[in-house]
């Protein structure tokens, strides 16, 4: 008997003593978990934007819940949401409170900071969150709402490679297509570009203004605010984020440059391109058109003719030929079945391969094409020199299609840039750089682009035997007549297009003097020598 009643006073001091310890300690002894591990989940779950999560935490479900947090995520556009949990505390018997640190980041707009607290009470005998909207924000109540006020800096400038403005009225319309247009956002692009914008808003609508919208505009200084049930009284502002200036987007265009091909194609009756480029960097220095609203330059398909013998004939000196080598120009050829022969119904027996380059005769380099090459290897070749590769130079631009052929015949036509063969003015004059500088670089407009397509070497030991042949276009060949300056190489190439019972041609030349690369093309010309070389010569001219 006393051993029991000594037993018995001990369990009663026992209890004694936790209930003096306070009421704290009696909910722990029967409550699972801690307000520390509940206001933990809540919160990790808030950051990863788990709705389902964060109400399995609720001690009571609220209809305004799911809405208070997606309207807040809606408004505010927020694309990361990150919360510190600062501090957990029982503030009494079974209730608690957890302070945190949210921080947002706003599309367009940069990240916002602010403090709040989450209630926390004791349900059915597990911590829980006791929510309200407060939790969400301190000032956010049943009937307040979120919105952004936003204030847009001036538009940061597009400019040439000397910095001189070419965003203004007061440049030419090639250029002017290049920049593109500011213009009012529509309701459908202002959402499209997030909530720090509205519909009228000026925003890039074409050209580099509209690729690099976000850049030249800059961020806006912003007024996070509550506003009330109309969503146009504002209730309090919550917090300010500071914008931030745009930033310019230096072209390489070379006014000079620009300049000098404006006054070559200006004055033609005929709708005509001119493209230059540097071939030591890829670099476009010159995009011009002279008329109408489409960018022929950059987007025009058209077959590049005997301008693509350059490519044929890398090709052949990589499978061993020479400049010297003698080759054969007759005045017709057939090969596959396809009837061949040469402009003007012309033959000149046995020449050297480069004199049949400079001739531009399609009856030696269709047979060699088919002899020596195939559609594998010229398709290879022409592949170095951009044709299939993609085009990012900041603004629309097509990009040089050449299909492998599938019969001898259309790999004839090939040889000569005939066939399902298209390319733009940029395309071909970046051939033009390739072949001067012995590697094809993509061509680029704006330097800070990351190009898709890596610069190729052409293969090794052709880079000068092309020099030669292509000097030998405009000293004794199909060039020799237009009056081109002493250092131009070039090519020739008078491309036929249509039907067969009505071809027209388009007029080309491509070449290089210098460190400038370049194509033309004069669309329905007569022969690329009579009408695209004087073109050419015109613009290299007003270069000096």
């Amino acid at each position: 008997m006393p051993r029991g009643r000594t037993i018995a006073i001990g369990t009663v001091a026992v209890v004694l003593v936790a209930g003096a310890a306070g009421g704290g300690a009696w909910w722990y002894l029967h409550t699972r978990g801690t307000p520390q591990e509940t206001a933990e989940r809540f919160v990790r779950a808030w950051q990863r934007d788990d709705l389902t999560a964060m109400r399995a935490e609720l001690g009571a479900p609220d209809p305004a819940f799911a809405t208070a947090y997606e309207a807040m995520r809606k408004a505010l556009a927020v694309e990361d949401t990150s919360v510190r949990l600062d501090r957990v505390r029982e503030t009494g018997d079974g209730t608690g409170q957890a302070s945190y640190t949210a921080t947002l980041k706003l599309k367009n707009i940069g990240e916002w900071s602010y403090s709040g607290t989450i209630d926390l009470s004791v349900v059915d005998r597990h911590w829980r969150v006791r929510w309200s909207p407060a939790a969400v924000h301190p000032d956010l109540t049943g009937t307040t709402s979120f919105a952004l006020k936003t204030s847009w800096p001036q538009r940061a400038a597009i400019t040439a490679a000397d910095g001189e403005r070419i965003d203004g009225g007061d440049v030419g319309g090639s250029v002017q297509q290049i920049a593109g247009y500011v213009g009012k956002a529509t309701k459908k692009e202002a959402k499209e570009l997030g909530p720090s914008y509205e519909a009228g808003d000026p925003i890039g609508k074409s050209g580099l203004q509209a690729t690099f919208q976000e850049r030249l505009a800059g961020t806006p200084t912003t007024e996070i605010q509550l506003v009330g049930p109309d969503k146009k009284k504002v209730v309090k502002t919550l917090g300010k984020i500071e914008g931030k200036e745009g930033e310019e987007v230096r072209t390489t265009l070379d006014l000079k440059v620009q300049q000098a091909g404006v006054s070559a194609i200006r004055d033609l009756k005929k709708a005509a391109a001119l493209v230059a480029i540097r071939p030591s960097t890829g670099e476009i220095l010159a995009v011009v058109n002279n008329r109408g609203g489409f960018d022929r330059a950059l987007n025009g398909n058209y077959p590049p003719g005997s301008t693509l013998k350059a490519v044929t004939a890398v090709g052949l000196l990589a499978e061993g030929m020479t400049p010297g080598e003698r080759v054969t120009c007759p005045k017709n050829v057939t090969v596959g079945g396809l009837p061949i022969r040469n402009s003007e119904h012309a033959a000149y027996g046995a020449v050297s391969f480069s004199d049949s380059f400079a001739y531009s005769c399609n009856t030696t380099f269709a047979p060699l094409a088919q002899q020596r090459l195939g559609a594998g290897k010229l398709l290879r070749t022409a592949e170095l020199f951009g044709f299939n590769q993609p085009l990012d130079i900041g603004v629309p631009a097509a990009k040089g299609s050449f299909p492998r052929a599938q019969s001898d015949a259309e790999l004839a036509a090939e040889s000569f840039g005939q066939g399902r063969i298209t390319a733009s003015p940029l395309v071909v004059a970046s051939a033009a750089a390739a072949l001067a500088d012995g590697t094809w670089r993509p061509p680029t407009l704006v330097t800070s682009i990351k190009q898709k397509a890596e610069p190729q070497p052409l293969p090794e030991g052709v880079t000068s035997k092309m020099h030669q042949m292509m000097s030998a276009v405009v000293t004794k060949g199909t060039a020799k007549g237009a009056g081109l300056p002493a250092g131009t190489r070039g090519k020739t190439g008078t491309a036929e297009f249509g039907p067969q019972d009505d071809l027209k041609t388009h007029a080309w030349f491509m070449g290089f003097r210098g460190d400038v690369a370049f194509a033309v093309i004069v669309e329905e010309g007569s022969g690329g020598g009579a009408v695209a070389a004087p073109v050419a010569a015109d613009f290299l001219r007003a270069l000096g």
